[in-house]
């Protein structure tokens, strides 16, 4: 059956809590999606798989085809997106191996295309709240019955990378109480909500950022050795999400398009 009901969007080792693993080539007008989407089930409940940065990660964040994902994803029937990934922490109570579900996104990238509404007019959404309120109740209930408190809330302000943040930079993150600093939270989020999506970010904390501690700086090994520590954790938060999201979308996110004319492409 190719079909799906929940879409994860995460690292290569979330392949292994999919049940009767199968992959599909999705065509996309934005080109092909970062691998093959792996479809399968998790408690009883089918779920498509996106590898974000492809299964050898080959895209670094600022080339991730975030729109042909989406797209895909949608294509196959998915109405709601979890998306655990890896962060820095701009606060010092956040230390690595904090769960946080933020409420708020800050967008500090540049160049990447955030819209599938380029052509055939104007289409404004709201995106007050960038998040499904009942995405994040899953989330935040599901971590405390697995005794993983989580950070309720926050801002996740998102950077162009692939580097890390400077001191200054980072301080600058901090001093505005934004709390979270990330890579690949925007554009996901926004052009989940422009297809109607229910998108729920579920982030890791992985390091303090440059400007939080004295050191030497983050770098790309220690975020994989935390995240390489929780992954199997993270992971089995993610599958007791799919087992309690609701069936029936309750949440404003399936009806942000309500009485909007779309471009024909998107019909």
């Amino acid at each position: 059956m190719t079909s799906a009901e929940i879409g994860v969007i995460g690292g290569s080792g979330f392949y292994s809590f999919l049940d009767g693993l199968e992959e599909v080539t999705v065509e996309t007008p934005y080109g092909p999606t970062s691998d093959p989407i792996a479809l399968g089930e998790v408690a009883g409940r089918r779920v498509a798989f996106v590898p974000r940065h492809g299964r050898d990660h080959r895209f670094p964040p600022h080339r991730i085809p975030y729109r042909a994902n989406l797209w895909a994803l949608r294509s196959l029937g998915v109405g709601q997106v979890l998306a655990p990934s890896a962060v820095g922490s701009l606060t010092p109570s956040y230390g690595p191996g904090t769960l946080a579900v933020p409420d708020q996104l800050v967008d500090r990238t540049s160049g990447r295309a955030q819209t599938f509404y380029d052509d055939g007019g104007a289409v404004h959404l709201s995106f007050a709240d960038p998040y499904c309120p009942s995405g994040r109740a899953v989330a935040l209930d599901t971590a405390r019955s697995r005794s993983w408190e989580p950070v309720d809330g926050g801002t996740l302000v998102v950077i162009e990378g692939p580097r890390f943040s400077t001191r200054a930079e980072s301080r600058w993150f901090a001093a505005q109480g934004w709390t979270l600093v990330g890579m690949t939270g925007h554009p996901e989020a926004v052009l989940a909500r422009e297809l109607a999506l229910c998108y729920t970010p579920v982030c890791l904390v992985t390091d303090l950022d440059a400007g939080i501690e004295e050191g030497e700086g983050v770098t790309m090994e220690e975020v994989f050795k935390v995240f390489g520590q929780n992954v199997e954790r993270l992971r089995d938060l993610v599958g007791g999400m799919v087992a309690a999201l609701p069936a029936e979308r309750t949440c404003p996110c399936p009806h942000v398009l309500d009485g909007i004319t779309l471009p024909s492409a998107l019909l």
